[in-house]
């Protein structure tokens, strides 16, 4: 019989990561396990290394005895080629943020749409999904549009300022989702389809700290409407507290960033973490960085 390890070495690859808050999220809820797991972080920028070196990454990583990596921005897509398998869901969106070093390779996942997904039932539970806008189709974008319809989205309306980026988007999720309604549109029929929507899920880093501001007239928010934000930090962004002053429910991006790291630490480690735990220490970390 086959022991689980106790000590886990994992890492997150990507550029600015520095500040980021998932190693002490990872690291607080391995010692809850007992386990010793060191997370680190692989800022590309502090390295001096391209992204497109993200092969080489990943060799090195294996050879001093990583478990795993996490992967963010800008080597989401561009690790692909670099994996012996992919997970089926990852491989359908075509971008990973997980990646396992196992005895038979390299093996790529997907947890920002899962986590997405959970947060969600989590966050909105019975929130209708008749018709869905989502503002963003990139990479975040592309991870929640995935997860709205295995939701089951009945209408997915995608919105972005390259109408060629949410068309390709679109043309995509038609070939995986065959049965749903989905469609591309501009930032000026937001006047239009938002009065008749259910929901609305802001995937652009408008809200940030680095980018502040609202993706759009907050003037077409109505009661009927939940309002969903993929930024979590702030965790209230300028759009959710623009959504509560005109009474829509809202989910704030905590909730996407906390199951991301859940499905993770349970891939990594192969045991079932605390979710409310993790979600009490993370929105403690946002309150309290330092």
């Amino acid at each position: 019989m086959n022991q689980r390890p106790t000590g886990y070495v994992v890492g997150l690859i990507g550029t600015g990561v520095g500040p980021s808050l998932t190693p002490a999220l990872h690291m607080a809820e391995g010692r809850a396990h007992g386990l010793d797991y060191v997370y680190r972080t692989l800022d590309l920028d502090a390295l001096n290394v391209a992204p497109t070196r993200v092969g080489e990454i990943l060799d090195w990583a294996r050879t001093l005895g990583y478990n795993a990596v996490n992967v963010t921005h800008p080597c989401k897509q561009i690790v692909l080629p670099h994996l012996d398998r992919i997970d089926p869901v990852a491989a359908a969106i075509g971008a990973v943020n997980t990646v396992l070093f196992t005895a038979d390779g390299l093996v790529g996942h997907n947890t920002d749409t899962t986590g997405f997904a959970s947060g969600f039932v989590e966050g909105l539970p019975d929130a209708a999904l008749d018709h869905v806008v989502l503002v963003g189709a990139g990479g975040a974008g592309t991870a929640v549009a995935d997860a709205l319809l295995r939701l089951g989205a009945g209408h997915l309306t995608v919105v972005d300022v390259d109408i060629d980026k949410a068309t390709a988007l679109v043309a995509g999720l038609a070939q995986r989702h065959p049965l749903a309604h989905i469609d591309a549109s501009s930032f000026d029929k937001l006047s239009v389809l938002l009065p008749a929507a259910d929901g609305v899920v802001h995937a652009t880093p408008m809200g940030m700290a680095e980018h502040p501001g609202i993706a759009f007239d907050p003037a077409l928010l109505h009661p009927h409407l939940w309002v969903a934000d993929i930024v979590y930090r702030p965790l209230d962004t300028a759009l959710l507290q623009a959504a509560r002053a005109a009474g829509c429910r809202t989910l704030d991006g905590g909730h996407m960033a906390v199951y991301q790291a859940v499905d993770a630490f349970a891939l990594i480690t192969g045991i079932t973490p605390d979710a409310a735990r993790m979600s009490r220490h993370f929105r403690r970390l946002v309150a309290n960085p330092s």
